[in-house]
């Protein structure tokens, strides 16, 4: 019990007591009007201040230990007690349509955007942000996404059309003019071969032998051999490489007919090269082979850690802060600071939903926490919380009869004089 607690009692008490000491007191001196009336106050003073505290006690116990009807009024009429005041909470002070009503006017964004931005604004916060998010990311079980990861790429490998990916690199290739870079290519590495000396001699030979293979009758294996009688393999090499550098110089020039057949054949080849369905169906092939060997799980498990680890030193980066962070956050919050309408009615919507479906849960646990206290302890609550105001009836009752006592006594004193 507390000090003031104690101290109200105290004064009850003393009310009381100073009552009976000045009724007590007056006794011996009855006879003078000023000590009849002093009599009178106190002992009305004294039945006053008995009564409150019989009426007082008679809420929670019998006073004295007495069976007095009508006392003890708290633990007789619990149930009624307790029931009136559950059904008051439920259907008065905490009605569904009061906590709606209140509900509904209620601006839940207005009131958590400020708070939210204040408290971002505090560094232990932004400790706590950073912390979170790195928990986050380090929570993550890489080897778990490793298959993920592989069956998306083999699939989306899978899902490639080949003959789009050729005619796309037919396109590029022809944008970037290769046709003729081809060309030039093959016919710089061809006038490179040609230059070299032992050139000649292995045209010569490969000439020599096919003149030797050839079988022809008449005026034609006449010639032929004839040929043969004058030239050697040095001369008719030298001959060959002079006609094959002479057409190579030819096909260097723009204008060239030749060239530009050449360049058209390449361009055509390239494209009709998606439309090769042997080409296409090729490829196929080989990707299917590659992707049902590929075995790419320690590659990626390696890439994801790297990732990770990546991720985390980014995080820890003084600059995540100010350059990432809070930008997200503040459009987010400008975010909802534009739909506050749409999520004010929704929050709204889901308390009232809440409240429709639990108000009955209210009085019982109102209920529940009544039941569990004893008549005993839930006196001493009752008793204990409005003590003081209890035990001022109590000394009001002394007070309020003393000086009704003096009023009374001093008209009856007046009555007899007259």
């Amino acid at each position: 019990m507390s000090t003031k607690k104690k101290e109200s009692k105290q004064i009850a008490l003393y009310s009381l007591i100073i009552m009976g000491v000045g009724f007590i007191a007056t006794i011996p001196f009855q006879g003078t009007f000023w000590v009849d009336l002093l009599q009178g106050g106190f002992e009305a003073g004294l039945v006053g201040g008995l009564a409150d505290w019989f009426a007082v006690t008679a809420l929670f116990r019998h006073p004295l230990g007495l069976p007095i009807p009508h006392t003890a009024l708290l633990p007789n009429n619990r149930d009624r007690i307790t029931n009136a005041l559950v059904n008051t909470i439920k259907r008065d002070w905490l009605s569904k349509e009061s906590i709606q009503e209140k509900v509904q006017n209620i601006p839940f964004t207005d009131k958590l955007i400020p708070l939210l931005s204040r408290q971002l604004q505090t560094e232990l916060t932004q400790k706590a942000i950073i912390k979170l998010i790195k928990r986050a990311i380090e929570s993550i079980d890489i080897v778990s996404i490793v298959p993920i990861v592989k069956k998306q790429l083999v699939l989306t490998l899978s899902d490639i059309e080949v003959n789009k990916i050729l005619k796309y690199l037919s396109s590029q290739l022809l944008n970037e003019h290769v046709d003729k870079k081809a060309l030039d290519y093959v016919l710089e590495k061809a006038e490179i071969w040609l230059s070299h000396p032992q050139t000649k001699y292995k045209l010569g030979n490969i000439s020599m032998n096919v003149l030797n293979n050839i079988e022809v009758d008449g005026f034609l294996q006449f010639a032929v051999k004839s040929l043969q009688n004058i030239l050697n393999e040095e001369k008719l090499g030298s001959i060959i490489k002079n006609l094959l550098l002479s057409g190579i110089n030819s096909l260097k020039h723009e204008e060239d007919p030749n060239r530009k057949a050449l360049v058209q054949y390449i361009q055509n080849e390239l494209i009709g090269i998606s439309e090769n369905q042997k080409l296409v169906d090729m490829i196929e092939n080989w990707r299917k082979d590659a992707l049902e060997n590929w075995e790419p799980d320690q590659k990626i498990t390696e890439i994801l850690t790297t990732i990770q680890k990546k991720i985390l030193d980014f995080i820890d980066d003084k600059a995540f802060i100010d350059t990432y962070l809070f930008p997200i956050i503040n459009q987010s919050l400008d975010y909802l600071k534009e739909k506050r309408s749409y999520i004010d009615q929704w929050v709204q919507n889901q308390i009232t939903l809440f409240v429709e479906k639990n108000h009955s849960q209210i009085g019982d646990l109102v209920q529940e926490n009544l039941d569990k206290l004893s008549n005993k302890e839930l006196i001493d609550m009752v008793e204990n919380n409005l003590g003081k105001d209890l035990q001022w009836i109590r000394v009001n009752g002394a007070v309020c009869g003393f000086i009704i006592g003096l009023f009374l006594t001093g008209i009856h004193a007046l009555l007899r004089l007259i």
